[in-house]
């Protein structure tokens, strides 16, 4: 069955700066991941508004688990509470989530949430959420490649859609191993905001700043041909 078409863009946002938010106000970690899941709700709300189609979210990585126990224990807690509190408002406003990364790795009853998650939302068809969790994009090429893609077909059939727009918070300015594939043509935008500050003024100044850009994807604009000859 081919995939569904989402109208819109794919913006692809890492959600850096949780913990040091935190810890600029005197607070443990876990709050500015608290605070950081309210920026979720928002994002996803706003998100059909300002024209996006497809809306992939960096929230748990590969090289996470090196973190404290109890910071990845909480973090757990938090994305199983998301998904608790969130999921019949997510159906209801026509938002299909999935989860893209490994699921061996995490805990028996969070895996059982996140399908029934998916399983309730799948009708979706106004946003598509990707929630990436133990996700590495090296290790899902290395994936792709082993189940038999071949071809750049194959490979996005397997891996993704191409993001248009890729969204940074806190300043920093790398992928972190995070759809490396998806984002071979991408504009990217790198906010020195932390991810709890985030609004949707500022996500709609980004989109604002993609639009005007010139995309040529390797070819010459043809203004720019006519100017040459």
């Amino acid at each position: 069955m081919p995939e569904r078409s989402f109208d819109g863009l794919h913006v692809a946002m890492i959600m850096d700066g949780n913990g040091r938010w935190a810890q600029a106000r005197g607070w443990p970690r876990l709050a500015g991941h608290r605070a950081g899941a309210e920026t979720v709700r928002r994002m996803v709300e706003a998100a059909p508004g300002l024209g996006i189609g497809t809306l992939t979210l960096y929230a748990f990585s590969a090289d996470n688990w090196k973190r404290p126990q109890d910071e990845v224990a909480g973090l757990f807690r938090l994305f199983a509470r998301y998904m608790r509190q969130e999921a019949d408002k997510l159906r209801r406003q026509g938002v299909k989530f999935e989860v893209i990364g490994r699921r061996d790795r995490l805990p028996g009853p969070l895996v059982s949430l996140i399908e029934e998650t998916e399983a309730a939302t799948s009708a979706g068809s106004r946003l598509r959420l990707r929630v990436a969790v133990d996700y590495s994009s090296r290790e899902a090429i290395l994936r792709a490649a082993a189940s038999g893609a071949r071809d750049r077909a194959s490979f996005h059939a397997a891996l993704g859609p191409d993001v248009d727009l890729l969204i940074r918070t806190s300043g920093e300015q790398r992928l972190s191993d995070f759809l490396l594939w998806e984002c071979a043509y991408a504009e990217f935008s790198f906010l020195d905001v932390a991810w709890p500050d985030l609004t949707e003024s500022g996500v709609r100044a980004a989109l604002d700043d993609f639009r005007a850009r010139d995309r040529r994807f390797g070819a010459v604009h043809p203004a720019r041909v006519q100017a040459l000859r």
